[in-house]
């Protein structure tokens, strides 16, 4: 995937903590430990508002919707 370099502004206390796993080689490098820490925010984001909008769902209209015509499909269903 193609990237593109853009600037950001840390508190020093941050860049040192990064700066030290840098060092403890738990990441290559400053540019790969923000790029996971970004890409990672984003996809908990994502379940965040898979979950608020999952209990939206009524889940008794779901669970009908589910079953809808299952027992007419079933007798029709081949035996294993």
């Amino acid at each position: 995937m193609p990237t593109t370099k853009v600037a950001i502004t840390l508190d020093e206390e941050t860049l040192k903590k990064l700066d030290r796993l840098v060092g403890e080689e738990k990441f290559p490098n400053r540019s790969r430990a923000i790029q996971e820490a970004v890409e990672e925010k984003l996809s908990r984001m994502d379940r965040t508002r898979l979950m608020r909008e999952s209990a939206k769902l009524d889940p008794d209209y779901e669970q009908k919707l589910a079953e809808e015509g299952l027992t007419e499909d079933f007798e029709a269903w081949p035996e294993y």
